[in-house]
């Protein structure tokens, strides 16, 4: 059993030991799925932290709106008790600066240019032009009256992608 401190009209766990109540992660994800079941939305990224802290990342094939973030909020928020575990959550688009991180993602921003650094240190610059479920494949730009060759990036071989953000 946790109590709650209160300070200020925040609340705070106190601590039993060196336990307190945390967050389950996977009672948290089961909630995402069930909610983005259906829909072209998916999760990008869930950090829950030892403070109760749950950051949740969303993407969808066609974009994400602020209501699509509210819903998901709500059903969190539904479906845990604040009297028990006390959290604070956020939840927010993956952005148009923040890495790429899933398959689901490149493929749906083929035709987009990237900045792309692999683990040895390369990194490219060009556009998306295919991506499977084992590689990318980026068209650099070529010199003059020279057309370069696409050049292949498996996915383990990436550190980073980012879209780049064209004024």
């Amino acid at each position: 059993m946790q109590r709650i401190l209160r300070a200020g009209g925040r609340k705070f766990p106190s601590f039993i030991g060196n336990t307190t109540i945390m967050i389950d992660k996977l009672h948290v994800l089961s909630i995402i799925d069930s909610t983005l079941s259906g829909t072209d939305k998916f999760l990008v990224d869930l950090k829950i932290s030892t403070d109760n802290r749950i950051n949740v990342a969303i993407d969808g094939d066609n974009g994400i709106t602020i209501d699509d973030c509210i819903e998901l909020s709500r059903a969190i928020e539904n479906s845990l008790d604040r009297d028990v575990e006390d959290f604070e959550l956020n939840v927010a688009s993956a952005g148009l600066d923040s890495p790429l991180k899933l398959k689901r993602q490149y493929k749906k921003n083929i035709g987009q240019d990237l900045t792309v650094t692999t683990f040895e240190g390369e990194t490219f610059e060009g556009r998306l032009i295919d991506a499977d479920d084992e590689r990318i494949l980026l068209k650099l730009p070529g010199r003059k009256n020279m057309q370069a060759e696409p050049v292949k990036i498996a996915y383990p071989d990436i550190k980073t992608a980012k879209i780049i953000i064209k004024f």
